[in-house]
């Protein structure tokens, strides 16, 4: 079921479809494309999308798919299943070439791997292609698509003797034509033309009974006659009676054709049927690459787990103009069924609920959808949307009312496997009595267990979303330096609407704001303000986040590294020790020999005292030598075991825990993974007290519990996951975090900033956050140091300085202490 019945119009969808029609290159597709309707069939949408993806796959894989003459015969088969009719020839030809094209895509298909192509090999499943049926028509037709002259013995005979005639007629005609030159009844450039289908003189008017034969025209102003000469008339004749006779031979023919493939009829408008469906999901599948669409993980559920989702209407007018769209992703499950998107005006809420209501709708119409390939997309029985001005002169509605008839239907038909897409709610009406029909219907939806997304500035909305199961609470982003949206979602916390920051960007007088202000009263603008600190702050933690996954990274990389030392310092022990064995066999063998040699030539020499003086000096050179080796050898294994000491020195000095310990990778692996770094959290061994890591030193670790910062040993400390932490602090309320970021804040806030050497564009962002940081903490007095130069950046600092009404007064600094390079702010006692 699709709400209300303009829903294509209101998403965008018209505009697909007809560029899915120019996309078609016959009648066939086109009339297929005009039946596209919404379908809540698993199966279905399944089938229709894989075999556009198919087709996609075969276009990336560069095939030549046929796609030429794709054209629709099925009106003139049907008429001539009447015994008696017959194709003319223009249709004829028609047949010939579209039948040839249904061919080549019925063989093309047939040559595809089933496995690979399952759904287009499973549309050629029941498509008959008669060959024969080609044949007789080739036998009939040539190439050009003309009547062959053998298509019958008899148009065979009847051709070559009208093309003898015609030969005759031709020769002749020109040797009148130059006696008629000659003798001067004619021009000499004159040529012979064509008159009632018969070869004719043009002769001046003066001339024209000098040339025996038969006047058949004159020209418009009288002044040539076309004259047929008498001698060839009774040819022409004939020729005209060869015509007549060819062009019933030619019907004879038709008609025989057209009785043989009579028989066939039902086969070829199967086959025809076929053709446009193919030229449909072709067109689907150019119209997906025109977009980068693809065929995400389609799931039998109620569900929207998107990923960089992008409207394709946008895409396509971005794409136009050289710009990129900001992908969106959404998350829509049993938990977390409605997200209420607030922010400010023009950041992108009603083109993120159009693109949801149009992309959910294209994948149920079994087109293709851009986002990433690892979306899953759910099956919806009903899609409901209001969005637009629906005012009604005719049936006396307002805005409003309007809105509310939609809302009072969607209460009545909406149940778990619906999806619907609100666009301002509430809004139309008096906001404090809008806020909390608002506020009723939406718990009216939650409680029946649909699925949507509801754009809204309302805050009691964003305060029910925050503490209501089913509801989360989402924001369009929004660049407060730049003053300007920035169309990204960010689900799980509510916007800003930035009411007065746009007014004071386009120059709205400050004792207007400040009238708004006193009206509203501080709290919903401290409120505002609130939000605007938590994405703040959020930001930070993110940047933190990232930092620590760098981090993380180049432990890892390190690990990896000691890792490879390990092995390659074991590997170098292994071989040392083989080659020092080995060489101690070699010495040892050859030592033994040299002893041996000295025994026997004191043996031998009887004992002979020059001799065996001789004997004992050589012994002596091969020990001093064996020496040297030794010592040399022992220098190497020195270095080797000092450089691999050094490394293990490294690790245990990173890991205390693992003194006495044999070093292994797995135990420097566990050491890496429980070792605390800034951003971690912790508990406090024997206690149930937890924190966040916010400073380190050598030996402690400044740790925030909540509004409590203190210092804290390594020792008294155990690193936990994220899910512990909020197991442990599971029932506190959040305003313990709001606490911390303000006392974190007081602790790294200095009340003095350097913007010297900085641009303009560069300066400001600076001081807007400084000022915000001294509003929030309460600051009586701080300093800007901009440097004197040519005081362009105390010009601006100070322009922006007059339009923060916490303000007090500012000015230059004493001379002693700087002067004009140096600006004074006082604020406000109580600024906040």
């Amino acid at each position: 079921m699709i709400y209300p019945e303009n829903f294509e119009i209101k998403t965008g969808f018209d505009k697909i479809r007809q560029l899915l029609i120019d996309y078609c290159v016959s009648d066939l597709g086109k009339k297929n494309v005009d039946e596209i309707s919404f379908s809540s069939s698993f199966e279905h949408i399944l089938k229709l999308t894989e075999e556009v993806k198919e087709i996609c796959d075969i276009f990336e894989s560069k095939k030549d798919f046929p796609s030429g003459h794709y054209i629709d015969v099925r009106p003139y088969l049907a008429r001539v299943k009447v015994k008696g009719s017959f194709l003319e020839l223009e249709q004829l030809i028609e047949l010939k070439m579209s039948f040839e094209s249904v061919a080549a895509v019925y063989k093309f298909i047939k040559t595809l791997d089933a496995e690979k192509f399952p759904r287009l090999t499973n549309l050629i499943k029941d498509v008959v292609i008669h060959s024969f049926v080609i044949d007789k028509l080739n036998s009939v037709l040539n190439k050009n698509g003309k009547l062959r002259d053998t298509a019958s013995n008899e148009l065979k005979k009847i051709r070559q003797e009208l093309s003898s005639k015609q030969r005759t007629v031709s020769t002749r005609m020109d040797a009148f034509l130059k006696q008629a030159q000659k003798d001067g009844f004619v021009n000499k450039d004159t040529n012979l033309t064509m008159r009632s289908g018969r070869l004719v003189i043009p002769v001046s008017a003066t001339n024209k009974r000098k040339i025996k034969g038969f006047i058949h025209d004159e020209s418009a102003s009288g002044k040539t006659a076309f004259v047929e000469p008498a001698e060839i008339f009774e040819t022409n004749n004939e020729i005209r009676e060869l015509g007549y006779a060819e062009q019933r031979e030619i019907v004879k023919i038709l008609q025989d054709v057209t009785e043989f493939i009579r028989p066939y009829i039902e086969d070829l408008l199967d086959a025809y049927t076929f053709i446009g469906l193919i030229d449909f999901i072709r067109a689907k599948a150019r119209f997906a690459q025109s977009i980068n669409a693809v065929c995400p993980i389609i799931k039998d559920e109620a569900m929207v787990n998107w990923k960089n989702s992008r409207h394709p209407l946008l895409f396509l007018s971005h794409q136009n103009e050289g710009k990129k769209v900001v992908p969106l992703s959404v998350d829509l499950n049993n938990d977390d069924r409605i997200l209420l998107i607030s922010g400010p005006n023009a950041g992108g809420k009603s083109v993120c609920l159009k693109t949801v209501g149009l992309l959910q709708y294209m994948i149920q119409c079994g087109l293709l959808v851009p986002m990433d390939k690892d979306s899953e997309m759910g099956i919806f029985k009903k899609i409901f949307i209001d969005i637009g001005d629906e005012q009604s002169i005719e049936n006396d509605l307002s805005t409003y009312s309007s809105h509310l008839m939609n809302m009072k239907y969607f209460i009545k038909n909406i149940d778990e496997k619906s999806l619907i897409l609100i666009d301002e709610f509430g809004a139309g009406t008096e906001p404090l009595l809008g806020g909390a029909i608002a506020e009723s219907i939406l718990d009216q939806l939650n409680k029946k267990g649909g699925f949507g997304l509801v754009t809204t500035h309302y805050t009691n909305l964003k305060h029910f979303a925050a503490s209501t199961d089913g509801i989360i609470n989402g924001a369009m982003q929004y660049d407060q330096n730049k003053m300007q949206p920035l169309f990204k979602l960010e689900i799980g916390k509510p916007g800003s609407s930035f009411a007065f920051e746009i007014a004071r960007k386009i120059g709205l007088s400050e004792e207007v704001l400040q009238s708004a202000t006193d009206k509203v009263g501080k709290k919903q603008v401290n409120f505002d303000k609130l939000l605007k600190d938590v994405v703040r702050d959020k930001r930070y933690w993110e940047n933190k986040r990232k930092k620590i996954r760098q981090s993380e990274k180049k432990l890892d990389d390190l690990l990896e590294d000691l890792s490879d030392e390990l092995k390659r310092t074991a590997k170098s022990r292994k071989k040392i020790l083989k080659e020092a064995k080995d060489d101690a066999d070699k010495l040892l063998a050859g030592t033994n020999k040299v002893i041996e040699n000295t025994v026997k030539i004191i043996r031998e020499n009887q004992a002979e005292k020059e001799k065996t003086k001789e004997a004992r000096k050589q012994l002596d050179r091969y020990k001093s030598k064996f020496r040297d080796k030794i010592k040399k050898e022992e220098s190497e294994d020195d270095k080797t075991i000092q450089d691999y000491q050094k490394r293990e020195k490294h690790i245990r000095q990173r890991f205390p825990n693992l003194k006495n310990k044999e070093l292994s990778v797995e135990e420097i692996r566990k050491n890496i993974e429980a070792e605390i770094r800034i951003g971690d959290n912790v508990k406090l061994k024997d206690s149930d007290s937890v924190g966040e890591v916010v400073e380190m030193n050598t030996k402690n670790f400044i740790v925030a519990f909540g509004n409590l910062v203190t210092s804290v040993s390594r020792e008294k400390l155990i690193k936990i996951s994220s899910n512990e932490y909020k197991k442990i602090t599971k029932g506190k309320t959040a305003s313990s975090g709001v606490g911390w970021n303000l006392q974190k804040k007081r602790i790294n806030f200095k009340s003095t900033i350097d913007v010297r050497g900085m641009r303009v564009e560069e300066v400001l962002p600076v001081v807007y956050e400084f000022i915000d940081d001294c509003i929030t903490l309460d600051v009586n007095e701080v300093r800007i140091l901009h440097g004197t130069g040519s005081g362009i950046l105390r010009q601006y600092i100070r322009e922006y300085l007059r339009s923060v009404e916490q303000i007090t007064w500012f000015g230059d600094e004493d001379i002693q202490m700087g002067g004009a390079g140096i600006t004074v702010i006082k604020f406000k006692k109580d600024n906040k």
